[in-house]
Order: C-alpha cells, then sequence, then structure tokens
C-alpha cells in the first residue's frame, strides 16, 4: 500500500508529495520562506518530494537561487494578494500531492487552498505562523474588527477543516486561542529550526568586519531582523543610548532590509540621542556576511512586541551567541530555561535592563550562556529534528486511512 517504515520505529507514508502554498519565498521576507526552504531540502533528502507554489513573479531575481521547484504564478492583488490563476492552478495540479501545508493566513493562499481541497480526499495543514497571536488584537483594532467579520465565513472554516494546524511551539499555541471566540482546530505543536552554520573558521567574521572596518575592536551587540514596528528598534536605539557611556567601545549593528520606510526615521531617532556614530545600518545581511555578523558580535539583541519564533534567534544561537530577548518572543521559554540568553518585557525599562544585565557580566559568565547557546539549539532548534516532528504528524495521519 505505499507505506513503510522509516527505519527510526517511526511509521512513514512512503513516498510523500508535498506541496506547500506560501505568498512568497523572496528572503526579504522573514524567517518562513527560509523555514520552508530548509525543511523541503531536508524532507528530499529523505526521498519526499517537496514543491512550492506562490505568488512570485514569475521572474523574481531569487527564484533563480531555488533549491526547490517553485510555480510562481504572479503577483496577487490588494493586501490579500488574491491571484485568479492560484485556485484552478491547485484545483489542475493538487492530485499529484498526497498532503498540502498551507503558510500563512488572512492572504488568499489559504481560502484557495480550502476550495480546491473540499470535497476530496487530500489533507492539508496549516501553519499560522503567529498571524493568530492576540497582538495583533490589540495593536491594530481597526483590522481586528475587519478579520472578525472576514473570519466565520473564510478564516475559520480553513483552520477547522485543516486536518491539523501546526504551531512552532507551545506558547504560540496557548496565544492563538486569545483571538477569537469562535475557535475550533485539532492543535499540533511541531517546532521550526535551522540548518547548522558555517564552522566557524574566521573567514565569515572576517569577510563581515572587511565591508565594515570600523568595527573591529568594538563589542558588537547585534540587531539582525526586518526594520518593522513589531521589532522593537525604537527601544533598542533608546535603551542602546542609556548603556552607551558605559563603554566607548560598545557598538549597535542594525541589520536588516527596510520594508516599511522605517530606518529613516530611526537614524534620525539616534541622532537625537547622540548615537549615531555607534550605529551602523548595514542593509539586509546574507550569506557569509550574515554568518560573520553572528560571529562577530558578543551578543544578539531582540526587543520585538511580536514574534511567533525568530529563526534568526534560532541561528544566533547556533552560532553559540547569547540572544537578548523579550518575552513577546515566543520560544522565551526555552531560552530561559537553558540559561542560552536573557529575557526581559517589551518595553523601554524591559530592553535597558537586558542590556545593563548583560554588561555586568563577567567574562566567565558570558563564555558559560555561549557555551548553553549552542546546547539550546542543538536541543530544540535543529532542522532535522523540525522536520521529523513534521513528519511525524504527516506519517501518523496517513498510516490512520483506510
Amino acid at each position: 500500500d505505499g507505506r513503510a517504515d522509516s527505519g527510526s520505529g517511526r511509521p512513514t507514508a512512503w513516498p510523500m508529495r508535498i506541496l506547500n502554498v506560501i505568498s512568497s519565498t523572496d528572503p526579504d521576507g522573514g524567517g518562513v520562506a527560509e523555514a520552508v526552504r530548509q525543511i523541503g531540502l531536508v524532507l528530499r533528502e529523505r526521498g519526499y518530494t517537496n514543491e512550492i507554489v506562490c505568488l512570485d513573479a514569475p521572474d523574481a531575481p531569487w527564484l533563480s537561487n531555488s533549491s526547490l521547484p517553485v510555480h510562481a504564478l504572479g503577483p496577487g492583488r490588494t493586501g490579500y494578494l488574491y491571484s485568479s490563476a492560484l485556485l484552478p492552478w491547485l484545483k489542475a495540479n493538487v492530485s499529484r500531492f498526497d498532503t498540502v501545508l498551507v503558510h500563512g493566513l488572512w492572504q488568499y493562499g489559504s481560502f484557495a487552498t480550502w476550495k480546491a481541497l473540499k470535497g476530496t480526499q487530500i489533507p492539508y495543514y496549516v501553519y499560522p505562523h503567529g498571524m493568530l497571536d492576540p497582538w495583533f488584537k490589540r495593536t491594530f483594532p481597526l483590522k481586528h474588527l475587519k478579520k472578525s467579520l472576514y473570519w466565520p465565513w473564510a478564516e475559520y472554516r480553513v483552520l477547522r477543516d485543516a486536518r491539523a494546524v501546526l504551531f512552532t511551539c507551545e506558547e504560540e499555541k496557548r496565544l492563538a486561542r486569545q483571538s477569537f471566540r469562535l475557535y475550533r482546530v485539532r492543535e499540533e505543536v511541531v517546532a521550526l529550526g535551522t540548518a547548522p552554520p558555517p564552522n566557524d573558521s574566521g573567514e565569515a567574521r572576517d569577510a563581515f568586519l572587511a565591508a565594515w572596518p570600523h568595527l573591529k575592536e568594538k563589542r558588537l551587540l547585534l540587531f539582525l531582523g526586518r526594520i518593522h514596528l513589531k521589532k522593537g528598534c525604537d527601544l533598542l536605539l533608546e535603551a542602546f543610548a542609556k548603556v552607551a557611556g558605559t563603554d566607548t567601545s560598545l557598538h549597535l549593528v542594525m541589520a536588516g532590509p527596510d520594508q516599511i520606510g522605517l530606518q529613516t526615521g530611526l537614524q534620525q531617532q539616534a541622532a537625537a540621542l547622540g548615537i549615531s556614530a555607534r550605529v551602523t545600518w548595514t542593509g539586509m545581511l546574507t550569506g557569509e556576511r550574515k554568518w560573520g555578523a553572528f560571529y562577530a558580535a558578543e551578543a544578539f539583541v531582540l526587543p520585538s512586541h511580536q514574534e511567533n519564533f525568530g529563526i534568526a534567534v534560532v541561528e544566533a544561537l547556533a552560532c553559540g551567541l547569547p540572544v537578548l530577548i523579550s518575552n513577546q518572543v515566543n520560544i522565551w521559554r526555552e531560552i530561559e530555561t537553558d540559561r542560552a540568553g536573557l529575557v526581559a518585557k517589551d518595553d523601554l525599562a524591559g530592553t535597558t535592563a537586558l542590556l545593563e544585565h548583560w554588561l555586568s557580566l563577567t567574562p566567565q559568565d558570558r563564555k558559560e550562556i555561549q557555551g548553553n547557546a549552542k546546547s539550546c539549539f542543538a536541543r530544540n532548534f535543529q532542522i532535522e529534528q523540525a522536520a521529523q516532528n513534521l513528519l511525524d504528524v504527516l506519517c501518523a495521519d496517513a498510516l490512520k486511512k483506510p
């Protein structure tokens, strides 16, 4: 019947063909696209077919580097990303797959998948990727009102009829229950993760410092992520200004794409705080320079107001870099339990406390946290483990089929 055993004692449906539905595979869009790619590569190595359908332009430059088959149907319209091409494509192609993974909510992709698979025997699973977090309800009440009107006839049905809703940590699952009264889902937790970084031979660090030579001999605190309202970039600048006088070698690196035009205002804030010369804006970092930034820094800082998982947090851990994060980063409990960093509230007092606490530690304390960071990554966030968690769910369901 096509079912076999993986050799590890876990059931496996073989060969399973998986389709991922995602709005974009653009790496500038955050960690979701990278997680889809990395898990897909692991599954491919194990013999599973893994393809992606998205609403990128067919000639999008990043598609030429894709290591997985990508069906780019062209950009959707409006913020909802409606695409007249998506539903027909799904209906014509979905029979080639054994299961479908939907990444994200509140855009046409999830609703189109529901419509295409309704009445078929092909199961689908939904990764909300933090989009049910009540932070959005509190922060954007008018948008939430609009979502509440839309919820009963669309997204509620999408989640209700999914074979399972896949949360990337226990905290995300707990928070998701708080946004809408009408809520019925089958919950599963399948952690995300990332591949181990390149070995720290010093070459990546040298490449990063060669690009920004004024950072040599500095004590670097690294922010790496999108320049976005929810990331707490303004808090970080203000908190850094409060501690910068304690050591003239302290320097803040702000690395990431500015997708919504916030950087100019943040640079003006830094100037008003008198720290412009102590802050470097690198734009988005990839490849060797990205890893070099992790290896050159002494701590990673992310005071987010809402962060579902935080791939950059996990990448920092993988490099043995202690993470200073808010308790709104949903994997904060794992960080705190393993003493892999420091955790505080997502306000100015909390962010300042993070930096002050870090700077007050002895070299031995910092070295211990560095070791804990690598152990935390190995225990919780290896990409192989994340892929196996997903397979455990998918294959258990496959074996239940008559």
